[in-house]
């Protein structure tokens, strides 16, 4: 427990007082916000942001990492295997980011990578992180490995085991790309998400501080230790660094948000919409929650929803559009609703959603204890 609190209170500090310090370090390399023209002539306010410094999401990183590790070391223990893969999830979607904003800057236009090639990134990330999550080879002394090879909503479904559906070489296939499924749905929804000043990093908070709250469930009821013997224990590999370093990213992402709120010091960019969903990824298939996430990050999915609505509309009626403008939120925008009503709007239904999923996950323990 101090473990935890010691790698928020550190990442919080990080991220809230060193921001502007970070600030003045990419005014002077010159990274500043790119805006489409048809976006600025669309919504004037948007064109007043060009220039704002952005990368901001290599602030919470580095936070995340400077918190976790702090809070670790400081709790008398080391990093283990599970919470480590968070981190590389976190830095590998980070890092596509990361090369998609630079590009972005570095030709002061709006296209980075294509899409394409974002999703090949992503997935020289995501493929060696499952690698690594399923081998036996990284079983600890309980014969756990931090994934599964099953389909989980709030633990592992075993009728949905994909080692048993599809054997030994069609279940490690089925199994990658099921984890790749989600890794790339997750990242480039918080990344469509990341239209509106504090939108994504506040739904950010939201949604991982309730993995964050689900893996300390989890460790509270672990198979292994005092609650072995209990009904409904969870068999979820190192639960309390898991939380741990949930809990880092989401006081990190809290710092962060005091100079992302509207009207914006700073904006995350690509490196850290992506991170964000490379951690939600990480946790929902670390904590055994997979199918969970559709709830908990509910925010995300109406993002991602809404433009594949968009599209699948206009194709069907041959130019019709469903909304003004997509994703969802540029459509409250042209309606004329105001950016900060839009975005505290958006983190009230975020956060009802992230409650809705962590009290299903309750509920479920219950059912469990009770049967």
């Amino acid at each position: 427990m101090r473990s935890l609190i010691m790698a928020a209170a550190i990442s919080l500090a990080f991220t809230l007082f060193l921001t502007p310090v970070f600030l003045k370090l990419f005014r002077k390399l010159g990274w500043g916000q790119v805006i489409r023209t048809p976006e600025a002539v669309e919504n004037p306010s948007h064109g007043a942001k060009r220039g704002t410094p952005t990368m901001g999401g290599l602030i919470f990183i580095a936070g995340t990492i400077v918190g976790y590790l702090a809070g670790v070391y400081a709790g008398g223990s080391t990093p283990s295997l599970s919470a480590l893969l968070v981190l590389w999830v976190m830095v590998g979607f980070g890092a596509v980011g990361f090369i998609d904003d630079y590009m972005k800057v570095r030709s002061q236009r709006s296209l980075g990578l294509s899409g394409w090639r974002k999703v090949i990134g992503q997935l020289l990330v995501i493929v060696p992180f499952g690698v690594v999550a399923l081998l036996p080879a990284f079983q600890n002394r309980w014969g756990q490995t931090p994934a599964s090879s099953s389909v989980s909503l709030f633990r592992d479904i075993p009728w949905l085991d994909l080692m048993v559906i599809g054997g030994p070489i069609l279940g490690w296939l089925l199994y990658l790309a099921w984890i790749s499924v989600i890794g790339v749905a997750t990242s480039n929804s918080v990344n469509l998400s990341d239209g509106l000043d504090g939108l994504a990093a506040g739904s950010g908070v939201l949604v991982v501080g309730s993995y964050a709250l689900i893996a300390f469930r989890q460790f509270q009821q672990s198979c292994v230790g005092a609650a072995a013997s209990l009904e409904g224990c969870y068999d979820v590999r190192e639960p309390l660094n898991l939380a741990t370093v949930a809990a880092a990213f989401a006081a990190g992402l809290i710092g962060f948000l005091w100079w992302n709120a509207p009207k914006a010091k700073v904006f995350m960019g690509d490196v850290g919409s992506m991170a964000i969903g490379g951690v939600i990824t990480a946790m929902a298939i670390l904590t055994r929650t997979e199918l969970l996430l559709l709830v908990i990050a509910g925010v995300y999915v109406l993002s991602s929803g809404s433009v594949i609505l968009q599209r699948a509309y206009f194709k069907i009626t041959r130019g019709k559009r469903l909304f003004l403008m997509s994703p969802f939120h540029h459509h409250l925008e042209m309606r004329g609703w105001q950016e900060v009503t839009i975005v505290v709007r958006l983190w009230i239904i975020a956060g009802l959603l992230a409650a809705v999923g962590v009290g299903l996950f309750y509920v479920d323990w219950l059912t469990q204890v009770s049967g």
